[in-house]
């Protein structure tokens, strides 16, 4: 039996990204004419007020209050047909924004928290920041190291002197919730927020499918072997520009050895104690991810199913 649709933070585009018509230059300038400006200033977005709303979408005249954008790109069209631009602007022009009164300035993270925006245009958003990080990092060929140039509506860089073109990485990351029997395995790192646990997870190395890097990543960070791995959903996670691949793998042991250099700590962890988790109501005061993020997704799923989860 499958496990029903997650609907996950940044997840859930509903835009058309008009993948084959980027470089038509006519239509890329039509869409400009009345577009929806996604506004990335360092990390953090710009969100005009509407009322006692926010909306992250400005409009042209909005965005030309910000100036110039260091990089532009189409995300695409919507419903409507109304164009969605990223646009990126330095950071040191926050302040004389703020102090107009009418934007507001927030990290992407806290906006998802807050549910400030809209769940369609926190996708936007997250699609925004991948390919405008993508952008500020690779201004130079890795070729021949020349200067290069954006194309294709911000989708390319091309490099006129050896004439290699560039285009956004995605980098793939497992996410994996152990399972043995009735319990599954939870760990924390040292970054992580005081009494926060969550999922295992590590990044797909080259020439490893998503099942090995499972397997590989689950012994190497709590030294436990892995049968069956059973996939669950992905969830686009721009911080930077991951994908986020998230699976429930079987436990061979219960035995715990783990490296102390990637974890703080690791143990297995109830149903009970995870619904405890979930809700805030841990009597240690341990806490799960917040709903923003898969690995709590993977957890309530492990509540509701249990070791079914891998029929």
């Amino acid at each position: 039996m499958s496990l029903p649709e997650t609907r996950l933070t940044y997840a859930g585009s509903a835009l058309d990204r008009l993948s084959e018509q980027r470089g038509d230059i006519a239509l890329v300038e039509s869409l400009r004419r009345d577009a929806r400006n996604f506004v990335l200033a360092g990390e953090s977005f710009l969100l005009a007020k509407r009322g006692d709303n926010f909306d992250a979408g400005l409009t042209n005249d909005e965005a030309a209050i910000a100036g110039e954008p260091l990089e532009a790109a189409l995300l695409g069209k919507d419903t409507s047909g109304r164009g969605h631009f990223a646009r990126a602007i330095p950071s040191e022009r926050i302040d004389a924004i703020k102090a107009r009164g009418d934007f507001i300035v927030v990290d992407l993270r806290s906006i998802a928290l807050q549910g400030l925006v809209p769940p369609e245009d926190q996708s936007s958003l997250a699609t925004a920041k991948a390919l405008l990080f993508w952008h500020e990092r690779h201004r130079f060929c890795a070729n021949c190291g020349k200067p290069t140039t954006p194309a294709q509506a911000g989708w390319r860089r091309d490099c006129a002197a050896c004439g290699a073109n560039h285009f956004p990485r995605t980098d793939p990351c497992v996410i994996m919730l152990a399972i043995d029997g009735e319990q599954c395995l939870l760990a924390r790192q040292t970054r992580f927020p005081p009494g926060m646990w969550s999922a295992l997870a590590g990044f797909v190395e080259p020439g490893e499918s998503i099942e090995e890097a499972v397997r590989r990543e689950t012994l190497e960070e709590a030294g436990i072997p892995a049968g069956r791995v059973a996939y669950f959903a992905s969830q686009p996670w721009p911080f930077p520009m991951s994908i986020m691949i998230g699976c429930f793998v079987e436990a061979k042991s219960n035995r715990l050895k783990i490296d102390e250099v990637e974890l703080e700590a690791a143990r297995w962890v109830t149903k009970d104690e995870c619904k405890l988790l979930l809700t805030g109501k841990h009597p240690a005061r341990f806490f799960a991810p917040p709903p923003i993020a898969i690995a709590h997704h993977l957890i309530k799923a492990f509540v509701e199913r249990g070791a079914s989860v891998f029929d």
